[in-house]
């Protein structure tokens, strides 16, 4: 699949998921990337390449000449080249969070960078948590660590403990059922996101 283009235009599909507090007041959403045709298109499984092109696009949607729409924060999953300034972020931090994805490494070169953003202003999540040596290495800059709850089966009330070691938020993901909500409320989670509170829509912004 061709890589969506770094200066793609606005009015593009993303998706927008919310993200709950515990009281039920809505704290932000995440932002995804969809194709032309509004679909969802697994950019996880794509070349780091590729998930560049796909957060360069999702960025350009959002922050072309404005701010997102609403006041909510605004969770974007980033790659390492935004992280070490090989490929551009809006020049202001505004709402945007930077969601880190797992496979970042934790080298030097990105661990000088989400020191240099976060002293710019710039808020900082660890997308999809199961405490690597990367991810924990990136914990002291986290204003949020963002944990699937899938993960949850292996990793319990131990991985609970160790993402939130440096005062990180914690977003609890894939929420899918009452039960799943009921039990990351138990473990401490202030954040929920999935299904069971609201799907991703996709919207063309």
């Amino acid at each position: 699949m061709p890589a969506p283009s770094p200066s793609a235009p606005p009015h593009l599909p993303v998706a927008r998921q919310p993200i709950w507090t515990a009281s039920g007041r809505l704290h932000g959403h995440e932002y995804l990337y969809r194709s032309s045709a509004g679909l969802p298109a697994g950019v996880d499984r794509w070349s780091a390449r590729l998930q560049d092109g796909a957060t360069s696009a999702v960025l350009t949607a959002l922050f072309h000449d404005r701010q997102p729409p609403g006041d909510a924060l605004a969770f974007v999953n980033v790659t390492r080249s935004f992280l070490v300034r090989e490929l551009p972020l809006p020049a202001s931090a505004g709402r945007l969070v930077l969601e880190v994805v797992e496979s970042v490494a934790a080298d030097p070169r990105v661990l000088d960078g989400l020191g240099r953003l976060r002293a710019a202003g710039y808020r900082i999540a660890l997308d999809d948590f199961v405490a690597s040596r990367d991810q924990r290495a990136m914990l002291r800059y986290a204003d949020y660590v963002k944990i699937d709850c899938r993960d949850l089966e292996a990793g319990g009330e131990e991985l609970v403990a160790v993402a939130r070691r440096h005062g990180a938020r914690l977003v609890a993901e894939r929420v899918s059922s009452s039960a799943l909500r009921a039990r990351c409320l138990d473990l401490g989670f202030g954040l929920l996101q999935g299904d069971a509170l609201g799907r991703a829509v996709t919207l063309t912004l």
